[in-house]
């Protein structure tokens, strides 16, 4: 009968924890490095959110109700609301209405007067739109008649429309407030 082998003990190593800490001190280290290279070369700008006053130009209306069917909070997003107003002196000829009628996309317009030029309507509506971060992406007069058309991408994922057009110009002229859904998602 032959004796079984001796058991061996174990080898003796020693771990080391530095290899694993090597590599955290080196991510951070990159991290730090990275994150001061982006401090320094993209500084934070705070954007003006002031609207502008122009002087000698149109003011808002401040509580003007005339757009209210247009600016219904059950449809049109939070951010897309500041854009329906509408400049100081304006009378509605007819009420707001919803165009669409249900049927598709949100689609609402108003047909006003103001005591104003068809330059200084427009004008109110570039400056106080652009302020509010809508872009202007069309101007001219598509039938002959004086329009501008703002774009502005909605919370609900879908660009918004307002358009403006100055149907009659002169000491007192008639224009037309639009803003619609479009179908196009951001």
């Amino acid at each position: 009968m032959s004796t079984p082998p001796r058991p061996r003990p174990p080898l003796t190593t020693t771990t080391s924890i530095w290899p694993a800490a090597s590599i955290f001190i080196l991510g951070a280290v990159m991290l730090t490095a990275f994150l001061l290279i982006d401090a320094i070369f993209n500084p934070t700008t705070t954007t003006t959110t002031t609207i502008p006053v122009v002087v000698g130009g149109l003011g808002v209306a401040p509580s003007s109700t005339l757009l209210r069917t247009c600016a219904n909070p059950a449809v049109t997003p939070a951010n897309i609301r500041p854009g329906v107003i509408l400049p100081v002196r304006t009378v509605a000829v007819g009420a707001a209405s919803i165009v669409s009628q249900g049927a598709g996309d949100f689609d609402c317009q108003g047909h006003f007067s103001t005591s104003a030029s068809a330059g200084e309507i427009l004008g109110f509506y570039q400056g106080q739109l652009e302020a509010r971060g809508w872009n202007l992406f069309s101007q001219g007069a598509g039938n002959g008649d004086p329009q501008m058309l703002f774009q502005k991408a909605g919370s609900d994922t879908f660009y918004w429309v307002i358009g403006v057009t100055v149907t009659r110009s002169g000491s007192t002229s008639n224009w037309t407030y639009r803003i619609y859904q479009n179908s196009s998602a951001i």
